[in-house]
């Protein structure tokens, strides 16, 4: 089974496609662990070093997706 990775940050874009995702992914193939960055953002290092800049994003067995834009990175970084 592959790992997906989905970054978000609270934003109505990101929720937007955590719902999508959580409909469409099929959980047979991949286990789907969901990051909140904004309540979470102890886990901004590790996005990084996935390559992801902005959210809401999706990483795929270690594979960087970004799906549409809610907010840079940098922006979460306090």
């Amino acid at each position: 089974m592959s790992k997906a990775i989905f970054y978000h940050a609270g934003c109505p874009v990101c929720l937007g496609a955590e719902q999508m995702l959580l409909n469409t992914i099929d959980k047979n193939k991949y286990t789907l662990e969901i990051v909140h960055l904004g309540n979470d953002s102890g886990c901004i290092e590790e996005a990084e070093s996935f390559g992801v800049n902005s959210v809401p994003a999706l990483v795929v067995d270690g594979q960087v997706f970004h799906i549409n834009f809610g907010a840079a990175l940098a922006d979460l970084k306090k």
